[in-house]
């Protein structure tokens, strides 16, 4: 089959390699028929290189028809739609019995120190080979795979992966009271659905960031838009009555501008050979922390920091003090695709799309697109907001 693998940094490419089989009874390979880059895919494609290896495939927001299920595999069968949760939980465990399915027990990878297993996403999470792909082995099917309706296009149901549920949790962590103020910094894709959910939901909803086509469709979504390349804390603030949003949104994580110095660390890690760089970044990394900070800065006394971006530091100089004498909390961590499910599902198939979900791509390009596709993504080109392959 064909598939998208890591090849070097900023080097990435389309190749045949095996077809995926069934290995464990609780295993499903289905035939993809969307998938979509993330932005954390980006990740990968630069600061994370150390930790992948040439020839791995990459992709976690995968969904598709079904093709084969291991015996212990009931709730889905050959044929069926589904869509894939990035996060690899057996539903069983303690923690997924307690709505933790990124800390999933059974597939933690302990040799590691991370939490549940990944699709496509580094040694560090289990080097499980990603669904950027025209097939993939699904483990722990027995509870990942979401059915799909028939009848409905994939592009409802595809960010169920990732995207959706993460910026949901986003705003869950935010602890918003009912007809509060969010502020969601960053309006990439995750960024963009957590201000439509915040909308939904009736918030009064901030966007910041300083790309125009993101700004135009936050704001087509109904958020007051902030320009980051400002003061965007003060801003804030002054429409706030100077008190500051009740929940912040960091949906920018570990790439944030604004933190020039930051940036010069981490990109020179990225020229070490990998047998330092891997050890480097593991006890020693740094983030670029601007939007965390502005996150903070701009949250009302009492409030919460909510962060849905991905941060890998190991040594970020954090502003406790601020933290502390406003009285914060902050809720971090990766999302538990399944908890959230229940919630989701009604609104993605209320009528009218309300979240925008067949209306958020901007590009829809085949799998051998891919290489040039995360160059454009990357770098912002052509008004590219979210892309979704076609193997």
């Amino acid at each position: 089959m064909k598939a998208l693998t890591w090849q070097g940094r900023k080097n990435v490419r389309v190749e045949e390699v095996p077809d995926p089989t069934i290995q464990e009874p609780t295993d499903a390979v289905i035939r993809v028929t969307s998938t979509a880059i993330c932005g954390s895919d980006l990740h990968l494609y630069d600061p994370l290189g150390p930790f992948l290896s040439k020839g791995d495939v990459l992709g976690h927001e995968t969904m598709g028809v079904v093709e084969e299920v291991g015996p212990e595999v009931t709730h889905v069968k050959p044929g069926d739609r589904v869509v894939i949760p990035f996060n690899i939980s057996c539903g069983h465990c303690w923690m997924c019995e307690h709505g933790l399915m990124s800390q999933c027990e059974t597939t933690q990878v302990r040799s590691q120190g991370k939490g549940a297993a990944l699709f496509g996403y580094t040694e560090l999470y289990g080097s499980v080979p990603g669904g950027q792909a025209e097939y993939l082995r699904v483990p722990q099917a027995q509870f990942g795979p979401i059915p799909v309706p028939d009848g409905v296009p994939d592009e409802r149901f595809l960010y169920l992966s990732d995207i959706l549920p993460t910026a949901w949790q986003g705003v869950e962590y935010a602890e918003v009271p009912k007809g509060g103020s969010l502020a969601v910094f960053g309006l990439g894709p995750v960024g963009l659905l957590a201000v439509a959910i915040g909308v939904h939901r009736g918030l009064r909803v901030i966007g910041v960031d300083n790309v125009p086509e993101r700004m135009a469709k936050a704001e087509a979504y109904g958020a007051t838009v902030v320009s980051s390349d400002d003061d965007p804390v003060s801003e804030i603030i002054q429409l706030t009555a100077g008190r500051g949003v009740d929940g912040t949104l960091d949906a920018v994580g570990m790439e944030a501008h604004g933190s020039p110095v930051a940036e010069a660390a981490i990109k020179g890690v990225g020229f070490v050979p990998d047998v330092l760089a891997k050890p480097l970044m593991e006890r020693a990394g740094i983030d670029r922390l601007a939007a965390l900070r502005a996150s903070i800065g701009a949250v009302r006394r009492g409030g919460t920091v909510s962060v849905s971006g991905v941060y890998g530091g190991m040594t970020d100089p954090m502003p406790m003090m601020e933290i502390f004498d406003k009285q914060l909390s902050l809720r971090f961590g990766q999302c538990n695709v399944k908890r959230w499910v229940d919630d989701i599902v009604p609104v993605v198939m209320e009528d009218g799309d309300p979240l925008g979900l067949e209306s958020l791509a901007t590009h829809r390009l085949p799998l051998d697109a891919a290489p040039d596709a995360y160059a454009m993504f990357r770098a912002k080109e052509d008004g590219c907001i979210k892309v979704v392959l076609k193997p």
